[in-house]
């Protein structure tokens, strides 16, 4: 499959190229060996394969997501969670604290939440319950997200002390996270472009997914769709390189960090 093969996949999906393009070479292996077990033997017969069977699109779709992240991925903007945000959340004693991570792949960052949510109720009295909810359109890395286990690679910017506290070492495979950061986490097969796990979010993650992957007619009502999906006054946060939709309405910058946006209140 050359590029512009691969444009006209991306453009079937109403994908984009420009977020794909990095990233195109291990997602256009993933779909030849597709290709090879569908026994096409070229594009064009793939394409006809992908329009004849509803499965075989769906299984090319999610072989299409990208999960490239780690734990803790843009340091600053955890520490302006842990320092201003949850706090902020905190103190208003709320009896629960809904938070949507979207587009969650193996689940990095939704552990990374758990691990700062400890942190701080750890130091303080009564807290909000937790409410967390991880989506991801492939299966697979939702399976994965589950056991919790990881490359080194992964935690290398985990501070160490959190490393002792939050994960353990496992002979030849890594490191798992501790069983009681897994509890309380609700996995579901989920895609930002359709309905979402619910509503009234305090903190929805909507990181290197929809925004970058997406072109701009289909991504800018799902985004807005996303946006009904989160409380008044919660907090939306974006990858480092996403812009919101220019037609977006109701969001407020953070002026502690740039990929942070606020709803605001009616």
């Amino acid at each position: 499959m050359d590029d512009n093969e691969f444009r006209q996949l991306l453009k079937r999906f109403g994908l984009s190229w420009s977020g794909y393009r990095k990233v195109r070479r291990g997602v256009k292996k993933r779909l030849y060996r597709h290709m090879h077990q569908l026994g096409c033997r070229n594009v064009q017969a793939y394409f006809w394969a992908l329009d004849e069977s509803k499965e075989t699109r769906q299984a090319c779709e999610r072989l299409m997501t990208v999960s490239i992240s780690r734990f803790f991925r843009d340091r600053q903007l955890w520490q302006y969670l842990e320092k201003e945000i949850l706090p902020s959340i905190i103190r208003k004693q709320r009896k629960r604290m809904r938070v949507w991570s979207a587009g969650c792949a193996l689940g990095e960052e939704v552990y990374s939440f758990k691990i700062l949510w400890h942190t701080i109720v750890g130091c303080k009295g009564p807290q909000p319950e937790l409410e967390m909810v991880a989506t991801d359109m492939n299966p697979d890395y939702l399976r994965m997200a589950r056991a919790g286990i990881y490359p080194p690679s992964s935690l290398k910017e985990v501070p160490e002390r959190w490393q002792d506290l939050y994960f353990k070492r496992k002979q030849g495979q890594g490191y798992s996270v501790v069983d009681h950061l897994k509890k309380g986490i609700v996995w579901q097969v989920g895609n930002a472009l359709s309905d979402a796990p619910g509503m009234d979010f305090q903190v929805i993650f909507l990181r290197n997914s929809l925004l970058t992957y997406y072109l701009e007619a289909i991504k800018a009502p799902a985004f807005q769709n996303v946006i009904t999906s989160l409380a008044q006054n919660g907090f939306l946060i974006i990858g480092a390189h996403e812009k919101i939709p220019v037609a977006a309405r109701g969001l407020l910058t953070s002026r502690g960090h740039p990929c942070v946006f606020q709803k605001k209140a009616p």
